[in-house]
């Protein structure tokens, strides 16, 4: 039974992947990105990762372009049993793959709260972020919606499957800037290699300017997350 909705859920994204690709002004990405999670205490964690952008798919044509490196940190800190307050940073170094490319350094605070109804998990996350460039300063700001579960079982257990879905709205705000809006849906299967270990694969489709002239976005996502 799990094989067949784990088919399902595979042909929908395929199917959704032919759909985004018909659209206009549409370019795909791939995202390989590394993390390590490890907590100090009960109430304080400490999350890094490491990433790297680059596409594959732009104007009509098959070409590989690196675009950029991110080096991030989040500070974790639990204020209740289901909810947590969160500060990060992140570098993001792109001027040595594109000259007209600027690095961005950004500054995230972030809450977020989870719930459980049977095997299913709820997430509602806001963060607010300055995003600081030579040029200018970017103000974003972000509320995502998940949910994940098992799919096997109600339990997740070692060498076993999961889903996350999540949608998410963006807004852009700066000076002498006019406002940008951009909807973002996810969907990622993971598998649990062992209790520190977990392996994802998935897709992220992003509307970008949708109230202005819309650009179609599609990245194929791969995460190895360690816990220590």
């Amino acid at each position: 039974m799990s094989f067949i909705k784990n088919y399902k859920l595979v042909i929908g994204l395929l199917l959704f992947c032919v759909f985004v690709r018909s659209q206009k002004n549409f370019t795909t990405f791939i995202e390989p990105r590394v993390a390590i999670n490890y907590n100090l205490s009960k109430l304080y964690s400490h999350n890094w990762s490491v990433a790297n952008r680059s596409t594959i798919y732009e104007s009509s044509k098959l070409e590989f372009n690196a675009l950029q490196f991110d080096f991030g940190h989040f500070s974790n800190f639990r204020v209740g049993g289901n909810q947590n307050l969160s500060l990060g940073i992140l570098y993001r170094y792109s001027e040595l793959f594109e000259q007209e490319s600027i690095n961005e350094f950004r500054i995230t605070e972030q809450y977020n709260i989870i719930s459980r109804s049977n095997k299913v998990r709820y997430g509602h996350r806001v963060r607010v972020e300055q995003r600081i460039t030579s040029l200018l300063t970017i103000h974003r700001f972000r509320y995502r919606f998940t949910l994940d579960m098992p799919l096997e079982g109600q339990n997740l257990d070692v060498g076993e499957s999961y889903f996350i879905g999540n949608t998410e709205t963006l807004l852009n705000v700066g000076k002498d800037l006019k406002p940008i809006y951009e909807q973002r849906f996810t969907a990622n299967f993971g598998w649990l290699l062992s209790s520190k270990t977990k392996l994802q694969f998935g897709v992220e489709y992003r509307l970008l300017n949708f109230t202005e002239t819309i650009e179609h976005r599609l990245l194929l996502l791969s995460s190895l997350n360690f816990s220590l």
